[in-house]
């Protein structure tokens, strides 16, 4: 035994059991995963690609606030260290203006800084400004001089106009963004502490290369990872497929051996069954042959019609009897048909007065009483099968009655509102054991199984009349029988014949 062998609990291992796996549902298995893991490989790539993209768009917002932040951070500084001293010298004027045009040119030499400019609210007016001339003219010089340059920031004074009101109530940063690449910050510009207007930048920050760069190492770490599940599953289905495979070639011979085995088996018992019921023909056509006999003995001419009459029932009989012995499934038109119209009550007189009622005495002596109904129909079925289904259930009653005197009844009635015969035989013997009364799971009393006798066991060829007398009336005639113990002792058995 493998130590390493997984031992489950045995109802879990029954359960287990009662499922077979084939090659196909396997398939079906790998199939299933694999897609599942592309599929999870997309929606894990679609989510880190928003990921990305919302915190690149977060910080290039930021970054671009930040930077209009410090730029006008760097004006108010500058603005607030000359202070607001008039008449400045032409060296201290020409070093402020230089200092403003350079942190002007140094936003714009960034990459990502499009435009930079100050508008101040002048009456209905807006100004522009966009060099540190203008910027020195309009707080440290003269501010009529200070020329507007907003033509060339047509976006700016649109936007600046619409939060105007806004920016002036709250002095916080506004930023509008512009297909999500593109934005316009306005940043508050309060030199000396009052609020004169706002600083306007248009930045464009280029995070591309990095969220690509992750994207693709995220795709390339996503497939290696995919690649190895799938080629697990391909080799977990290659040696599961392969076991199967060895599997299912086993079953399949097991199969073939069964099957070779349980036909042989049938026809053995086929075989088997055949040669029982020749023999039980054989016994009835050897004790018919010793009443003809017996008959031809006693010929004269005064019983010279009747004689006949019964020769010739008993050759019928006899036929009938050597016909069977030659067809294990006799054609169903030979038993039943529009060809046929018997009376159940005449077949059932001739059986009792020339077959029972000839042979008397001994262990098995009975007394017949005959009580038919002459409303019984005639029925479309061979009278000589009739015979054959019937005459072994008298003769159970005659062999199992177990008693030294024994009566029994052969009555006949008919139901007109079922539309059903009853041929009813009983007996004052011992009964039939309770538990051959028992029904299989068909629903079939025991007593009418094969090898099931109520008489003694062991000897051979022992129950098979009423197995006989069972399937003809039910398989070849439609009929039904039913066995049953009398509540003042004996058995009784019920052929119901529908019309």
């Amino acid at each position: 035994m493998n130590p390493f062998r997984l031992r489950l609990p045995p109802r879990i291992r029954e359960r287990y059991q009662k499922y077979h796996l084939e090659i196909r549902h396997l398939t079906v298995v790998v199939l299933v995963l694999i897609l599942f893991q592309f599929a999870m490989l997309f929606m894990n790539r679609a989510s880190l690609h928003t990921v990305f993209t919302r915190s690149q768009e977060w910080y290039q917002q930021d970054a671009a606030e930040r930077i209009a932040n410090l730029t006008a951070t760097s004006f108010e500084m500058l603005l607030e260290s000359k202070g607001l001293r008039r008449g400045l010298s032409e060296n201290e004027s020409r070093r402020i203006i230089q200092d403003f045009n350079i942190i002007f040119s140094q936003q714009l030499l960034d990459k990502n800084v499009q435009a930079l400019c100050i508008l101040i609210p002048r009456g209905d007016s807006v100004i522009v400004i966009d060099d540190g001339q203008q910027l020195f003219e309009y707080f440290l010089g003269d501010p009529a001089r200070v020329r507007s340059a907003g033509a060339r920031y047509p976006e700016a004074l649109r936007l600046f106009r619409r939060f105007a009101d806004s920016l002036r109530s709250s002095e916080q940063t506004f930023t509008v963004v512009e297909q999500q690449q593109t934005f316009h910050v306005f940043t508050p510009f309060v030199p000396y502490g009052e609020l004169v207007g706002a600083e306007y930048m248009k930045a464009a920050p280029d995070l591309s290369f990095l969220t690509g760069e992750m994207s693709a190492n995220y795709d390339q770490t996503a497939l290696v990872y995919s690649g190895l599940i799938i080629v697990g599953l391909l080799a977990m289905f290659y040696i599961s497929s392969r076991t199967l495979r060895e599997r299912n070639s086993a079953q399949r011979q097991l199969f073939e051996e069964q099957t070779k085995h349980l036909a042989d088996q049938i026809t053995r018992q086929k075989e088997t069954m055949f040669a029982k019921r020749i023999y039980h023909a054989h016994h009835k056509a050897e004790k018919i042959g010793g009443f003809i006999k017996e008959d031809l003995r006693q010929l004269t001419p005064e019983t010279m019609v009747p004689v006949r009459d019964r020769i010739n029932k008993y050759a019928s009989f006899v036929a009938r009897v050597i016909y069977d012995m030659k067809w294990y499934d006799p054609p169903i038109h030979t038993i039943r048909g529009p060809l046929f119209s018997t009376d159940i009550n005449e077949i059932l007189r001739f059986i009792v007065d020339n077959i029972f009622r000839r042979v008397t005495g001994g262990q098995h002596a009975a007394e017949f009483v005959m009580d038919l109904d002459p409303a019984v129909p005639r029925v479309a079925i061979n009278e000589f099968v009739i015979w054959e289904a019937v005459e072994p259930i008298i003769q159970n009653s005659v062999d199992h009655a177990g008693v030294a005197h024994n009566v029994i009844t052969v009555q006949t009635r008919y139901l007109p509102d079922q539309n059903v015969s009853q041929i009813v035989i009983t007996d004052t013997g011992r009964g039939i054991p309770a538990e051959l009364l028992e029904r299989d799971a068909q629903g079939v009393q025991k007593l009418f199984l094969e090898h099931v006798t109520s008489g003694e066991t062991g000897k051979e060829h022992t129950g098979y009349g009423c197995y006989i007398a069972h399937e003809l009336a039910t398989q070849r005639f439609g009929w039904k029988l039913e066995a049953e113990n009398r509540p003042g002792g004996g058995a009784r058995f019920t052929f119901i014949v529908p019309h």
